[in-house]
């Protein structure tokens, strides 16, 4: 029975004989003598292969196979300091089942290159470390919202509508008509919460943005939630909470890949410990001109070295509510207070420390249709098209509101990733379709 390398890295296996089976992630050979270092999904071990031990035809396997060979071997688990892990497995077993090409990936390549060749790279330990850390997050996103009660509902990719701004849509051409892939749930989520009450969804998101910057992707990952009854204050709490939840399940789950990664576990421990504030975009503006000499229009949307700046005077993620009603969605409702010069919307961004990534977005959803007609026909978009979305207001409408959440932005946050490219397996930009 084949053995997952992590399970044999300990001093109860030791002595003992076990089976692995994986892929050869380095070896060298000094004629007597072979050592290989053997991946699979859980760890990598080392293996020493001796002349003598084996039949030669099997040694001379071993001699032969390269990088990336797929192998089963069998063995004693020898406890060794100088070995990656402490341990090491002395051969008496080995079975190459594919003899790889010499392993076009090696040391000092571009980014790009490895990009281009991402359908290799992944198999990389870097990326098998992200994506493992990937597999949990988004696990811990389905529990925290079915522990919170929403369900999950799935909505359609092919959209007769944009929400987000027509600039950013992708057309497709569906059988005779003309569709968009889905910038986001929402319209949908704001009809299924009438049915259902309070929602989630994790589900792929499309933005045909002109964007070649390290936190942009035309095709990413959002976990979206939309609950009825609840204020745009209500769901910032929710998110608040979400992602805690989600950095304390990677803490508990990811030590291993944490530390590959060098990720700072000592200051997510900390922040998820204290509260998060919650600060309006005057605020913002403010403080960027008191401490930074950054004087911004009030009405200019944020950009990224503005919030890049803002973020370095906080150590937690900070909600910014209260933009601008002008610079905002159709959807979002406006109101007025008194430290703004001009209308604001019911809405949040919410921007991580360090490196003011903007990984939520959210707001409470115009209830007032004479409201959303005239925002739909300011911003150019013909009316009639979005009657199925008007009758939502037509039959006993209620307070609501939602927030997405970008999967791969958090991840980028949280592993303190240099690209957002490397937080998904295959990524889309402006310039990449392939592998």
């Amino acid at each position: 029975m084949f053995k997952d390398i992590s399970e044999i890295m300990s001093q109860e296996f030791d002595g003992k004989e076990v089976s692995i089976r994986g892929w050869i992630w380095r070896t060298r050979s000094s004629g007597k003598i072979v050592f290989a270092t053997i991946r699979d999904p859980s760890g990598v071990i080392q293996v020493t292969v001796k002349k003598g031990n084996l039949p030669d035809e099997t040694f001379e396997d071993a001699v032969k196979a390269l990088m990336e060979s797929s192998v089963e071997v069998t063995g004693t688990v020898k406890a060794d300091e100088r070995a990656p892990g402490g341990f090491e497995i002395q051969v008496s077993g080995f079975n190459v089942v594919g003899f790889a090409e010499a392993y076009p990936i090696q040391k000092d390549q571009s980014e790009e290159w490895l990009r281009e060749n991402r359908h290799l790279w992944i198999r990389s330990r870097k990326m098998t470390a992200i994506m493992k850390v990937r597999s949990t997050m988004t696990g811990a996103i389905h529990e925290f919202f079915r522990k919170e009660g929403y369900y999950e509902f799935t909505p359609p990719i092919f959209t007769p509508n944009a929400c987000e701004g027509g600039a950013t849509l992708f057309e497709v051409k569906y059988y005779d008509k003309k569709v968009y892939l889905t910038q986001t749930w929402q319209l949908y989520a704001e009809a299924m919460i009438f049915s259902l009450g309070k929602i989630y969804d994790m589900s792929p998101t499309f933005r045909s943005e002109k964007s070649k910057t390290s936190r942009h992707l035309t095709e990413f990952w959002m976990a979206e939630m939309e609950a009825a009854w609840l204020t745009y204050h209500d769901v910032i709490a929710v998110a608040k909470d979400e992602i805690k939840f989600i950095i304390r399940k990677i803490l508990d789950t990811n030590q291993a890949e944490l530390e590959f990664l060098k990720v700072d576990t000592a200051k997510l421990e900390v922040m998820i410990a204290k509260d998060w504030p919650t600060i309006t975009y005057t605020e913002v503006l403010k403080i960027l001109k008191e401490k930074d000499g950054m004087d911004i229009e009030w009405g200019k949307d944020l950009r990224t070295i503005e919030e890049e700046a803002i973020m370095k005077h906080f150590d937690t993620p900070v909600a910014v509510v209260e933009y601008p009603k002008e610079i905002m969605a159709f959807y979002k409702p406006s109101m007025e207070t008194p430290d703004a010069p001009g209308p604001v919307a019911k809405c949040f961004d919410m921007l991580a420390p360090d490196c003011g990534l903007e990984i939520v977005g959210g707001s409470e959803r115009d209830t007032d249709i004479n409201a959303l007609i005239k925002a739909l026909e300011e911003e150019g978009e013909p009316v009639d098209n979005y009657e199925w979305y008007l009758d939502l207001r037509r039959y006993g409408s209620v307070v609501h509101s939602g927030y997405g959440l970008g999967v791969e932005r958090v991840l980028q946050w949280i592993l303190e990733l240099d690209n957002i490219k490397d937080a998904i397996p295959f990524p889309r930009t402006m310039g990449r379709v392939r592998p």
